[in-house]
């Protein structure tokens, strides 16, 4: 929900693909697989047209992670949030989404000073912790693996930075870096996909101001 923010990589993303594709933000903050997986069809249906869809990007995890004992409205059980992303999938695949045109992105890591400063300002305790999401980042690469689809480990890639906290606000939600490394490491997997795809409609100086239908129409 919030990539298209500014610095968000959804916008950033829009940016590169400005008069060549539209970028869609379906992000729903807070959300689940859970829910995630009921609302799908009506976000892509068969009379989408699969044929204009260049990529898709499902970035869950988070949510599900969250510790059920603390926070049970958005805790998915991992085996549950592995079939759901699976299903999500196969639900794309079969409305003529191909596999090589979906990414998944595994949930961030979470730095858990900080979000436990976070909680503590709501008056809550620690509802997470970066090992159970470390868990969920896997089970994503494993369906990923399986489904025949890319994707972007986010919780190894940012890790590799001792001080990850940096590419998060709060110790959960992307910072400007965070947004910035994701859209990086998404752009990377994208160019070679839709690099090649034409401008729509003629750059301003080659359209024929004495007769612009003959440029435009």
């Amino acid at each position: 929900q919030y990539s298209f923010q500014e610095n968000g990589w959804g916008a950033y993303l829009a940016e590169r693909l400005v008069r060549k594709c539209d970028v869609v933000n379906r992000g729903f903050s807070g959300y689940n697989t859970r829910w995630a997986k009921l609302i799908l069809p009506r976000l892509i249906t068969a009379s989408t047209g699969a044929d204009s869809i260049a990529a898709v990007t499902i970035f869950f995890g988070a949510n599900d992670s969250a510790l059920k004992e603390l926070n049970p409205k958005q805790h998915v059980p991992l085996e549950e949030y592995t079939a759901n992303l699976k299903g999500m999938v196969q639900y794309l695949k079969s409305v003529d989404v191909t596999a090589d045109r979906i990414i998944l992105i595994t949930p961030p890591p979470l730095h858990e000073p900080a979000w436990e400063k976070a909680c503590l300002a709501k008056g809550d305790k620690l509802n997470r912790c970066n090992a159970t999401t470390g868990q969920y980042a896997q089970a994503c690469v494993q369906v990923a693996r399986e489904c025949g689809t890319d994707v972007l480990d986010l919780w190894t890639l940012m890790q590799k930075n001792q001080d990850f906290s940096s590419y998060l606000s709060d110790g959960l939600h992307l910072s400007t870096k965070g947004n910035t490394f994701l859209a990086a490491q998404l752009w990377s997997r994208l160019e070679n996909k839709l690099s090649a795809l034409p401008s729509l409609l003629p750059y301003w100086r080659d359209v024929d101001p004495t007769n612009p239908e003959a440029s435009l129409l």
